[in-house]
């Protein structure tokens, strides 16, 4: 009678993760409801409805999230944003 011996291969997975950032947007006294939509369109691609809702968030919450996504992709949308006047900042 043979005994089969049965090895178990322990393999380590190395996952590269694709973390994503947020473009936080913040309330403030000074921009007008049509030009923080008009912004939102231009610099996030957000739809008019989109950019509404978000800055109604904005005005009513404090803050929203407009775009998630990777590091290089927002960096150039939050640029856009505050070089608008607008308070916006990228969170991890």
């Amino acid at each position: 009678m043979s005994t089969k011996e049965e090895v178990l291969e322990e393999r380590k997975t190395v996952t590269k993760e694709n973390k994503n950032h947020e473009i936080v947007l913040f309330n403030d006294e000074h921009n007008t409801f049509d030009h923080v939509i008009e912004t939102l369109i231009y610099a996030c691609d957000h739809t008019p409805e989109q950019a509404e809702q978000c800055s109604l968030l904005v005005h009513y919450k404090g803050k929203c999230t407009v775009k998630t996504g990777p590091y290089n992709d927002l960096k150039p949308r939050c640029s856009k944003l505050l070089e608008a006047g607008l308070s916006a900042e990228i969170t991890d």
